[in-house]
């Protein structure tokens, strides 16, 4: 059934063949001329860029007309337009941290001089690009205290320069490197920083680990390291005291390997020898060094993680000494030091547990944590005082100062949202996906919401690259939740709330578990009684947007909207565009004949099908997006347009995509308020919340 009040489409007789199986992909022109830049704006051609404008414009249209949606957009800027501080970075004396104030639309760069002293603005982009769109993607003070180097990046694209700042008067120094830096390490004296660049700016599988001497040109900075895949590639770390660095390379997004440099050596002898520790095991290697001992964090033979400690005189495997041993009821994350302690944060269902250890391993016990969220710390090996950071689905973020070893804590810093005085309804269950597996959930909801099978529900999920859905206070979810809805987390396989192994489950041919994992949960959403498919919502980022389209297509009948954020749609041909080779290991690619199998399989894209009523879907995409290609959303919105049976004015298909932003990071804060605008508004609509 064709949709006349959709913008046209015209299609392409392309038909690809892979493996002796033919394939059609009639719009194919909706990637642009050439999609392998280093963002999508620069592939852009006429043809597209005025079918994305109509696209624009007639949702823009629909959204706009959605009954209620200014009211929507006021209550969001009210929970929106508050002061958010991020976790302070100690060096020395001073304190350096971000803060968004109300009103401005990116992060400022703070810094204190002193526990008790004022803090004073040091960079606020605003201004430094036209338009106001650069924003402060990182910092990194060193460890003097006295110079910090910012990455800088304009419109969401990413591409980070570092530039370095006189943290006492706010000058800028001449120093600035250009090409996507990130990873800076300084070295203890505050003279250089190892870093992470692309040799080529458009290049994303082009990054080497460089030095770089406080007041020389970056043209001369020498390379330690280069990329030579198509993986995660190079990265470092540096000891508090500038004598070690370790260097890794991501081999996939489960593994990758590592050695050990002794800068003593390299600044005598200017040779940069690397030591190896672990190379050639699926399994991922990282911590912290204090004195001549790393603090391992691995997965080696531990999916949950387990902590060894490492001689960095002589890290050959048999010398390991085992420090922490793996847990059955918690992953292991972070590791981080603080004087005399080793502290070890670890998940549960992807609620944070921290506990502390002295240097030879002897448990000291918990560090109380506010409550049931996600705990985040800032510490330093040469004192035992430091910052925590604690929010919860229900908690906006709070800021303690902490003794790590009394546990003594004081706030530092509160969210002031207007939010009400009645705590929602937290549920955790679990539920029986497709083969059996037990899956969590968390259930939100107001009090005295009931079972009654009718409640606009929002079911949203991510399912990959061993990342959790951690617990955070996300103002849309909070205006969902006041309003009599129920919101629910899926924590799906392929995330990292159970460890590697839980993220194994859900990678490369097991993906479909993962999309089985959230047809499970959105019936356990209604077979419980909280909500019914005319009531369901789907919403999905990224990956997350992957799966709620792999969802859409496989079981139209189970939700009645999807919200479909940057997402990832035609995995037959995703790895040719952008940075997106980086991902195979974890899809795997259509250039293998078994992993094409399964790709095709559930590729959203491809499942499109004609005279089925699809949910009415939102999507959404971004031209200066550097990670995921618009290309997606594009030919996914025509393909379900041309596809759909369901009525355009009841369930639409809709495309926004933003000229001005990228992937996510850097968006301005305005700009998020409209977009969570459209999202929840287009949901009350779908879901028939009254104006």
């Amino acid at each position: 059934m064709r949709n006349d009040d959709y913008p046209v489409t015209p299609t392409d007789d392309v038909v690809d063949v892979y493996f002796g199986h033919p394939v059609r992909d009639p719009y194919r022109w909706l990637e642009g001329e050439d999609g392998c830049a280093g963002s999508a704006s620069e592939t852009l051609d006429q043809r597209v860029a005025a079918w994305t404008e109509a696209q624009n414009r007639y949702a823009r249209k629909c959204l706009d007309a959605i009954p209620g949606r200014e009211a929507v957009a006021t209550r969001l800027a009210e929970l929106y337009r508050t002061d958010l501080v991020e976790l302070p970075v100690m060096r020395r004396n001073r304190l350096f941290f971000r803060r968004l104030e109300a009103g401005r639309n990116q992060n400022c760069l703070w810094v204190a001089d002193g526990p008790a002293a004022s803090p004073r603005l040091l960079l606020d982009p605003a201004g430094l690009e036209p338009g106001g769109l650069a924003a402060l993607s990182w910092f990194a003070p060193c460890p003097l205290g006295s110079l910090v180097a910012v990455g800088l990046a304009d419109r969401g694209d990413e591409h980070d320069t570092l530039y370095l700042i006189d943290a006492g008067t706010g000058r800028w120094r001449a120093d600035a490197i250009p090409n996507s830096v990130q990873s800076v390490q300084w070295l203890a004296d505050g003279t250089g920083f190892f870093y992470l660049s692309r040799s080529v700016r458009t290049d994303p599988y082009s990054y080497a680990l460089r030095f770089h001497a406080v007041g020389t040109h970056y043209r001369h900075d020498p390379v330690f390291l280069e990329q030579y895949s198509t993986t995660w590639g190079p990265d470092s770390a540096i000891s508090d005291d500038g004598r070690w660095l370790l260097v890794s390379y991501a081999t996939g997004t489960d593994a990758n390997d590592l050695w050990v440099v002794d800068l003593d050596e390299w600044r005598r002898t200017g040779a940069f020898f690397r030591r190896e520790i672990a190379v050639g095991e699926r399994a991922t290697f990282a911590g912290p060094v204090h004195g001549d001992t790393l603090y391992l964090r691995t997965t080696l033979g531990a999916p949950m993680g387990m902590i060894y400690a490492v001689d960095l005189n002589a890290p050959q495997r048999d010398r390991w000494r085992p420090f922490l041993a793996a847990r059955r009821d918690a992953a292991i994350g972070a590791v981080i030091l603080a004087r005399g302690l080793v502290l070890v944060c670890s998940t549960s269902f992807a609620v944070s547990r921290i506990d502390r250890f002295d240097l030879h391993g002897t448990a000291l016990g918990e560090l109380p944590v506010p409550g049931a969220g996600s705990a985040t710390l800032s510490a330093n090996a040469d004192r035992t005082g430091g910052f925590l950071a604690h929010e919860s689905y229900v908690e906006p973020r709070a800021i303690f100062k902490v003794d790590f070893r009394s546990a003594e804590m004081d706030i530092w810093w509160q969210a002031d949202v207007p939010v009400g005085p009645n705590r929602p309804v937290i549920r955790h269950v679990t539920y029986r996906s497709r083969d059996g597996e037990k899956v969590g959930m968390v259930i939100i909801h107001a009090d005295g919401v009931r079972r009654c099978g009718d409640n606009p529900t929002v079911l949203e999920g991510y399912g990959g690259f061993g990342i959790s859905m951690e617990p955070t206070f996300r103002p849309e979810v909070a205006a969902w939740v006041e309003r009599g809805g129920v919101y629910a987390f899926g924590h799906l396989r392929g995330g990292g709330e159970r460890g590697e192994e839980w993220h194994r489950a859900g990678m490369l041919e097991n993906k479909q578990n993962v999309f089985d994992d959230a047809i499970a949960a959105a019936e356990y959403l209604c077979d419980e009684g909280y909500t019914c498919p005319e009531r369901l919502g789907l919403v999905g980022r990224s990956n997350g947007g992957l799966l709620v389209a792999a969802v859409g297509t496989q079981r139209p009948e189970l939700a009645r909207a999807v919200v479909c954020h940057v997402p990832l749609l035609d995995m037959l041909r995703y790895h040719r565009f952008l940075m997106a080779r980086y991902w195979i290991p974890e899809y795997g690619s259509s250039e293998d004949e078994q992993q094409f199998a399964w790709l095709w399989r559930y590729s959203p894209y491809h499942r499109v099908a004609a005279d089925i009523a699809y949910p009415a879907m939102l999507l959404t995409s971004a031209e200066n997006d550097c990670r995921v290609h618009p290309l997606h959303a594009r030919k996914m919105a025509a393909a379900l347009q041309a596809a759909t049976s369901a009525p355009a004015s009841v369930r639409p298909i809709l495309l926004r995509v933003e000229r001005d932003s990228g992937h996510g990071p850097g968006t301005p804060h305005n700009k998020r308020i409209e977009q969570a605008a459209d999202d929840l508004g287009f949901l009350w609509w779908q879901l028939g919340v009254a104006p």
